[in-house]
């Protein structure tokens, strides 16, 4: 009968055999940002390495030199210090973090998501007529929103791009954090509500891609994925007529608020056209007609606030339509529309001196 050790060996064989198919993406991207953050892995990993392997060869070396039964090894319990020593082991460390903190301020400045790029790959740089392509990213729950601004289209759970050419995502959620992630890409940005995130990609390589978001979000994270493909000018192009030719519709702000709700799995989805300001009206989360945006809202806190001279003529309450579909259960406010004093109230005019203030 063999041994339960031996059985488990047996049971490790399925799964080893799946882990050999798995391509690494990360360390085989088809992108130029992707793959010089694997080159900044390899470079690091390699530095660290010339620290840890002499410290593991070293303690197996004197685990063994000076185990009991060797008697032909010097014992000197009142040995102290030594200058070589200390330098070794104190120096090489200190360079290998020279090394890293220089290699990592580089990076850091030349993998700026923010930053437009500057080249394609290692060979070419970006052409000065070269336009980036504009993606607005909309991570909902749970399936993500594509817009392309300048094309007049949005799709949902596909993204398509022009291989060669920059891309500059802006990327902002519709409700809680989520993380945009395309390995073969760029590294992971996170989506939040209310703010907008930036990166800056090219894709060298035509295929098909896996992206998804990287931040567990709730129940239906685990299908939150979508494909992005990398395809030929001619055929971007070709896509974009397409889907502008389809019976995908109008993404709309009603269209929108209904495919805001939360779902699951679902499938790609292209509309024909999209309206111009819907993206702001996200990002500001005014979608719905009667509710202030955010930058509107800043900007009367920048001349005063609500007690200022615009804030008393912006302040509504909620219509209770809205009120349901963000789950505000209390009862709604009333509002000051208007101040005057009592003399205004009456009917008769008073100096400005006498006015309250």
């Amino acid at each position: 009968m063999p041994s339960i050790k031996n059985l488990r060996r047996l049971l490790l064989l399925p799964a080893i055999a799946v882990l050999a198919g798995c391509k690494a993406v990360l360390m085989s991207p088809s992108g130029d940002i992707a793959t010089q953050q694997r080159d900044l892995i390899i470079v690091s990993t390699l530095l660290m390495l010339v620290i840890i392997i002499p410290v593991i060869i070293l303690t197996l070396v004197f685990a063994w030199r000076y185990r009991k039964s060797n008697t032909e090894a010097k014992y000197e319990p009142e040995w102290h210090h030594s200058t070589k020593l200390e330098l070794m082991i104190w120096g090489a460390p200190l360079l290998i973090i020279i090394a890293l903190g220089a290699i990592t301020w580089i990076s850091t400045h030349t993998l700026d998501p923010y930053r437009p790029l500057q080249r394609l790959d290692a060979e070419r740089a970006v052409p000065a007529d070269v336009k980036p392509l504009v993606v607005e990213v909309v991570a909902l729950d749970w399936k993500w929103l594509f817009i392309y601004p300048e094309q007049g289209i949005a799709v949902v759970n596909e993204l398509v791009a022009p291989v060669d050419r920059p891309i500059s995502f802006k990327i902002t959620a519709s409700s809680v954090m989520n993380s945009f992630f395309v390995p073969a890409l760029a590294g992971q940005i996170y989506a939040m509500p209310g703010m907008e995130t930036k990166l800056h990609a090219v894709i060298n390589k035509a295929g098909e891609y896996e992206g998804f978001s990287a931040n567990y979000s709730g129940a239906g994270f685990s299908g939150m994925r979508f494909k992005f493909h990398g395809v030929s000018n001619e055929n971007f192009d070709q896509w974009v007529k397409t889907t502008k030719a389809g019976d995908g519709g109008a993404l709309g702000r009603e269209v929108y608020l209904k495919l805001e709700q939360p779902s699951e799995r679902d499938p790609v989805h292209r509309y024909a056209s999209v309206s111009t300001d819907l993206y702001d009206a996200i990002l500001n989360r005014c979608v719905e007609a009667n509710r202030m945006c955010m930058k509107d809202m800043m900007a009367i806190d920048a001349r005063g606030g609500v007690a200022g001279p615009e804030g008393k003529y912006n302040i509504a309450s909620l219509d209770p339509a809205t009120r349901l579909r963000i789950g505000a259960s209390t009862p709604a406010r009333s509002y000051v529309g208007a101040m005057c004093t009592a003399a205004d109230v009456a009917g008769t005019s008073v100096s400005t001196a006498d006015q309250p203030i």
